[in-house]
């Protein structure tokens, strides 16, 4: 069995999913506190499935991980579980300082007490995967390489912050206890499940409810984007290969401004569901106050990853993106339910109560 942390998320649920669909013989151990951006109806199609376990939890819970451990004996864990919106990270950084910094602490002396008992050759086969985001290192100029391994960090947001620290203690405790750790550091995810608060689903659920497409500052911050179950197919390697104590970069290259984004996402759909008055999308953008401390942009050299463990993306952004558009159409039925009034206050005090109107 595999321990999965966050295993509700958007990019915790898509392993879960793909780890069972690969035909795995080990079991999924799920532990999500369900937060608003935990969503078990993502994992519906596995309600009856004995190689899923969903509980419900808190990393920062160290009897119930210390508990669970014990029973469930797991060969690997693989920990998705943080707070991971920037936006809401500027209105609110206790709750990342909590779950990013003291429950990744508590989750590695959990594992730490489980894995020291653990017979020799168990011990020898453990692996505690930490999932990580590209920007712990900070920002980039137009013309600067795209970050490796070996970039210092320079995080700049109390959420980048929280997860740089979170990285530091999973380092210390490979280098201080031994603990065969591996980290991944990604780019900026997109895909199925989710959740409406980040730009492309946010795009598509407004665009299609008729309202303002909200664009901070000029648009033109750069990010390079990684389908997700590109990243779900990388980890499975580094959890499969990679080498103790090691940090891997996992990109998409796709370094894209964000203007360029929301433009292609509103291209497909005036291909694949145009507006009844046949009016493009695109006049739906609207240019907003830019956020405080906004890094302009992020790019990930993922070739370390490709040399070693020869992992590359298997979508190009053109198929993952028309992938994606393709997935909100043909699920608007999960899109209604995690729109729960709690997320409506959130997009209205984020960009103006006119976004959160139906």
């Amino acid at each position: 069995m595999i321990l999965v942390t966050g295993g509700a998320g958007f990019i915790g649920a898509n392993f879960v999913l793909d780890w069972i669909a690969q035909g795995n013989e080990e079991p999924v151990l799920n532990v999500d506190k369900l937060t608003y951006a935990g969503n078990l109806e993502t994992l519906a199609s596995l309600k009856d499935n004995k190689a899923h376990v969903f509980v419900q939890g808190d990393i920062g819970e160290s009897a119930l991980l210390d508990r669970l451990l014990a029973e469930h004996q797991p060969r690997a864990v693989v920990n998705f579980a943080a707070e991971s919106h920037v936006d809401r990270s500027i209105h609110g950084p206790e709750d990342f300082v909590q779950t990013n910094v003291v429950g990744t602490f508590r989750l590695l002396e959990s594992v730490r007490g489980y894995w020291s008992a653990l017979p020799q050759d168990k011990k020898a086969a453990f692996r505690f995967l930490h999932v990580s985001t590209d920007e712990v290192y900070g920002t980039l100029s137009k013309d600067d390489p795209a970050f490796t391994e070996e970039n210092q960090y320079e995080p700049n947001s109390p959420y980048s912050a929280s997860k740089a620290a979170s990285d530091h203690l999973v380092r210390a405790w490979h280098h201080t206890y031994g603990l065969p750790v591996l980290t991944t550091n990604c780019s900026n995810n997109y895909g199925p499940y989710h959740f409406p608060e980040k730009l492309i689903p946010l795009m598509i659920v407004n665009a299609l409810a008729g309202k303002p497409l909200p664009v901070y500052g000029d648009g033109m911050q750069v990010r390079d984007w990684l389908y997700v179950k590109d990243h779900c197919s990388a980890i499975r390697r580094v959890l499969e290969a990679g080498r103790l104590g090691e940090t891997y970069n996992v990109g998409g290259w796709n370094e894209k401004p964000n203007i360029e984004i929301v433009k292609t996402v509103c291209a497909l759909l005036d291909q694949l569901k145009p507006r009844a008055d046949g009016m493009p999308y695109a006049e739906q953008i609207t240019y907003v106050t830019d956020r405080p401390g906004h890094d302009r942009r992020y790019a990930i050299d993922a070739r370390k990853l490709e040399r070693e463990l020869g992992w590359k993306p298997a979508e190009t952004f053109e198929t993952g993106i028309r992938k994606t558009v393709e997935w909100y159409l043909a699920n608007g039925e999960w899109v209604r339910n995690v729109q729960s009034g709690a997320y409506r206050d959130w997009i209205g005090k984020q960009y103006g109560a006119d976004e959160a109107k139906a």
